[in-house]
C-alpha cells in the first residue's frame, strides 16, 4: 500500500488548486451567501472533543440558522434524543463546522468557525415554536464560508426523486437496536415512533 504521509507528498501529488477554489472563500457571509443560508433548513453540524469527532443532521421547518450578522450564526438546538454530543463537545472545544443543504441546489455552503452555548431567556424565546423553546442556541462566529462544488451530489444524483430508496428496502431504527441488545423489541418501538415524533417534535 502507498500512503501519503507529509504534507509535501500530499501537495506534490494533488497540484495547485485553481483559483476559483481559492476566490470563492470569504470571512464573512456576502449577499450571494446570505440567500443560500436563509434558504437552507438542513445542515450537519461538525463538532470535535477529547472522545474524538462528531456530526450531527440539524432541520427546522424555518431556516435551520438564523443571521445576527455577517459573521454570527444562531442555531437552535430543537428536542432530540439528549445525547448532547455536540453540545459537550462545543463546551471543551469551540470549533465547529456546518454544511448546509438545500434540496435542489447541487452545491452545499460550508462555514467553519468557533461556537458557544446561551440559555438566554429573551434569545430562547424568539425561537419559539408551537409553544416549545430550543433548550439553548448555538452562537456560531464565522471564520470561514465559501461553497463546495456541485460535483458530490451530481455524482451522487441526490436530488433525484427515481433514486429514492424505498424505507422497507433498509433496516428500520428498532430492527437496528434489535440487532444490537438482545430482547430488545424492535417492532414496538418502530411502531410508536411517529406517535411520540409528533408530540415531541419542537
Amino acid at each position: 500500500m502507498s500512503l501519503l504521509t507529509t504534507l509535501d507528498a500530499l501537495h506534490a501529488h494533488y497540484g495547485t488548486p485553481g483559483e476559483a477554489s481559492l476566490i470563492k472563500e470569504s470571512d464573512h457571509l456576502t449577499a450571494a451567501y446570505r440567500k443560500i443560508v436563509e434558504r437552507s433548513r438542513f445542515c450537519a453540524l461538525s463538532t470535535c472533543g477529547p472522545e474524538g469527532l462528531d456530526c450531527s443532521p440539524r432541520g427546522d421547518k424555518d431556516p435551520i440558522v438564523w443571521i445576527e450578522d455577517e459573521r454570527t450564526l444562531l442555531l437552535p438546538d430543537r428536542r432530540g434524543n439528549n445525547r448532547i454530543d455536540s453540545l459537550r463537545n462545543i463546551v471543551r472545544d469551540p470549533r465547529v463546522s456546518l454544511m448546509m443543504m438545500v434540496p435542489g441546489w447541487n452545491n452545499v455552503l460550508r462555514i467553519n468557525g468557533k461556537a458557544v452555548l446561551s440559555v438566554d431567556a429573551d434569545l430562547l424565546a424568539s425561537f419559539e415554536t408551537e409553544g416549545q423553546q430550543p433548550r439553548c442556541v448555538i452562537v456560531v462566529t464565522i471564520d470561514t464560508v465559501y461553497f463546495q462544488c456541485a460535483r458530490a451530489i451530481m455524482r451522487a444524483d441526490l436530488w433525484n426523486p427515481d433514486e429514492r430508496i424505498a424505507a422497507e428496502e433498509l433496516p428500520s431504527p428498532g430492527q437496528i437496536m434489535q440487532e444490537i441488545k438482545e430482547g430488545f423489541d424492535g417492532n414496538a418501538y418502530d411502531a410508536q415512533w411517529p406517535e411520540r415524533a409528533s408530540k415531541s417534535m419542537w
